[in-house]
């Protein structure tokens, strides 16, 4: 970065008259060949263009025009010889902008030097790498001098700027005076050769590359060691971590410095979760719910999370059916309906008890009112932003339209053994249900507290499985077309429905008006995506068997979904990786690895992903320091399952651990960014 004079910001620009008194050599110019002079007609700078934007434009369309070739030839080629042949010489491009630049009024010399080119520590994502290994050659580049910045490199060849491996050795008005000799040869007979190489004294460890490949050979060699002592000892232990990434393109948003949440953001994760559900877990499922809720915050986070069967039978294998994040479409209320109905008639509850919801009229007529007379509830000024946007939301789709049906649903053990699934009619004094205010998935905004009461004894908590129980394999996933699910279709019942094999709570078991169920599906349009809030259940079976006929509903619809809500129930049968928004960067809650050789794979699998996905490990700090993300990128230690934990299973090894770090505080700073402390993580 350089700054300019402000007389120099634009085109054309004057010298001061005791400086251009000093750089008369270098405004010098030859008299123009006819090539010269048409080029120079169309390509001059328009009265008051930027400066530097000008310089760039000339340096690209040099490098554009003229095909650069070795030339072993002495001299320097005229600018209508370049020109003309359409290739010359790093020489004869340095000159030609030499003389193109003077003809502008800009003082511009000719640069005879090195250029030094090292191996990138990673590769580009826009274009070309570069050199494959280190080297260094003669080169040739121009220098104009721009007040304010001095003289700035311009190299006609790349197209580029004069960078750190530009090192100059002559600059001189003309060519002929930067050549270190000159004079005259008699005939001879001999040989020439030279050689030019580059070696790196020091290599300071730095974010891309933070050790040489034979410290990186120790590290594994190290790893492997330690796996075959584990397995010895009989440890048991797996290893997890929380990578943090932030993005290429927008260094200087907030969410990639300081916010949580930004516009960049989520779509970020999006594309990141897709591209590591084909590395992982093909058939893999994506849920897109909520993650944690801060103090201070006005909503709980988004969380994208990803689960896949550990015996590797798929979950989800459409992926026609995943409603891409930055793609939306005009669902609507009657599509939510559509998807339900169906979802209904498949788990074989029926549909009498599905319900619309829609928003509190009440709240929103109040604050309508509160509202100046010359002001609409669409196009309100409210002074909180999301409550501006929610009352415009609920009034262009209209107070009287459904904001989307639910169709409450739960588990239950039936008197001869089957678990079904159940549903319940869901009564309010109103007659109908009205969601609290907000703006999360209707799902977590059900009246609940409106429906008759229960008594304590029959309220149908979610008891979660004992997370110690031995669990066998998992079943296979529900058929599309299941034997009973053939019967049914092939025994309309009254007024076009199939005959129902459900239990309607309260209608049947007697357990009082409303029945037991408390937990509901449900399906909404949000977003221009149609959203299916999944609802809270015990067992990961219970999971994957009503995901499996949304699955095989929305295909028959030819319809792709968001599902939302309640995540599966722990289960150490399924894998498990998530992506969370945290303050100025994304994280990646990356799943287990058993062993050494998992860890690397898992670990460089990811990084792979993120920075195609344009997510890099690093940043410069105000002061040009080159740092890391500046996230936390924990590590997690566990076991397979907590009866495998070596923390559980053995105690003192965990308060062992936790004196070690009291004792050694030191170590703090070894894992430690710039802060150490309440501010750090």
């Amino acid at each position: 970065d350089f700054f300019l004079e402000p007389d120099a910001e634009t085109l054309p620009f004057d010298y001061d008259p005791l400086i251009k008194e000093d750089l008369l050599p270098y405004l010098a110019k030859d008299p123009p060949g006819p090539r010269l002079q048409e080029w120079l007609k169309h390509f001059t700078a328009p009265h008051g263009d930027p400066t530097v934007p000008f310089l760039m434009d000339l340096n690209q369309q040099l490098k554009s025009q003229i095909d650069y070739v070795v030339r072993m030839e002495p001299g320097v080629q005229t600018p209508d010889e370049t020109l003309e042949l359409g290739r010359g010489s790093c020489r004869d491009t340095g000159w030609l902008l030499v003389q193109i630049l003077r003809h502008l009024g800009i003082a511009s010399r000719f640069v005879s030097g090195y250029l030094i080119q090292l191996v990138a520590d990673v590769k580009s994502l826009d274009g070309p790498s570069g050199t494959d290994r280190d080297f260094t050659d003669l080169h040739a580049w121009v220098e104009a001098y721009l007040p304010g910045a001095g003289w700035v490199g311009l190299d006609a060849t790349s197209g580029l700027l004069a960078g750190e491996g530009h090192i100059p050795l002559a600059c001189t008005p003309h060519p002929l005076t930067a050549a270190p000799i000159s004079g005259a040869m008699d005939i001879c007979k001999t040989t020439f050769s030279h050689e030019m190489s580059v070696t790196r004294i020091v290599e300071t460890p730095r974010v891309t590359k933070p050790y040489t490949e034979e410290q990186w050979k120790a590290i594994d060699q190290f790893g492997h060691r330690l796996d075959t002592e584990l397995a010895a000892n009989d440890v048991r232990i797996t290893i997890g971590g929380e990578p943090t990434f932030v993005s290429i393109d927008h260094p200087d948003a907030p969410e990639w410095n300081t916010e949580a949440v930004g516009d960049t953001k989520r779509p970020l994760a999006a594309h990141l979760i897709k591209r590591l559900r084909e590395r992982f877990a093909p058939g893999g499922l994506l849920h897109f719910g909520q993650g944690k809720w801060y103090p201070g915050e006005p909503l709980p986070r988004w969380a994208f999370s990803l689960f896949w069967r550990q015996d590797g039978i798929p979950i989800w294998q459409q992926d026609q059916l995943i409603a891409e994040e930055h793609q939306t479409s005009d669902v609507s209320s009657d599509d939510a309906n559509n998807l339900i109905q169906r979802i209904a008639k498949r788990v074989e509850v029926g549909t009498q008890t599905i319900q619309p919801v829609y928003e509190d009229p009440w709240h929103f007529i109040g604050q309508e009112r509160k509202l100046p007379e010359n002001l609409e509830p669409a196009t309100n000024n409210l002074d909180d932003p999301m409550a501006r946007a929610r009352l415009a939301k609920v009034y262009e789709r209209g107070l009287g339209k459904p904001a989307g049906y639910v169709l409450p649903l739960q588990r239950w053990n039936a008197k001869d053994g089957q678990r079904r699934w159940v549903t319940a009619a869901w009564t309010t004094r109103s007659q109908h249900l009205f969601l609290v205010p907000g703006d999360s998935p209707i799902g977590f905004r059900l009246p609940l507290p409106s429906l008759p009461v229960i008594d304590p004894k029959d309220y149908p908590y979610i008891i979660p499985t004992d997370p110690f129980e031995e669990r066998g394999p998992l079943p296979d996933p529900i058929k599309k077309s299941s034997p009973k699910e053939q019967r049914l279709q092939k025994q309309p019942g009254e007024d076009g429905q199939h005959e129902q094999a459900q239990v309607i709570m309260g209608q049947v078991s007697g357990v009082g008006a409303g029945g037991v169920v408390r937990a509901s599906l449900a399906v909404e349009p949000r977003n221009g995506h149609l959203c299916v809030f999944m609802p809270p259940l015990e067992s990961v079976e219970d999971y994957l068997d009503l995901v499996a006929v949304i699955k095989d509903t929305a295909a028959e619809l030819n319809q792709p979904i968001h599902l939302e809500g309640y995540t599966p129930p722990y289960d150490p049968r399924l894998n498990v990786l998530k992506i969370t928004p945290d303050p100025g960067v994304l994280e990646v809650n990356i799943h287990p690895a058993k062993n050494w050789t998992d860890m690397v794979a898992i670990t460089t699998a990811i990084y792979e992903e993120a920075r195609l996905c344009r997510l890099g490990t690093e940043k410069f700090m105000l002061d040009g320091r080159h740092t890391g993300t500046g996230g936390g990128n924990h590590v997690v230690m566990g076991g397979s399952t907590p009866a495998d934990s070596p923390f559980l299973r053995r105690p003192d090894l965990l308060r062992s651990l936790i004196a070690y770090w009291q004792r050694h505080p030191s170590l703090s700073y070894v894992f430690s960014g710039l802060f150490i402390g309440p501010t750090s993580q």
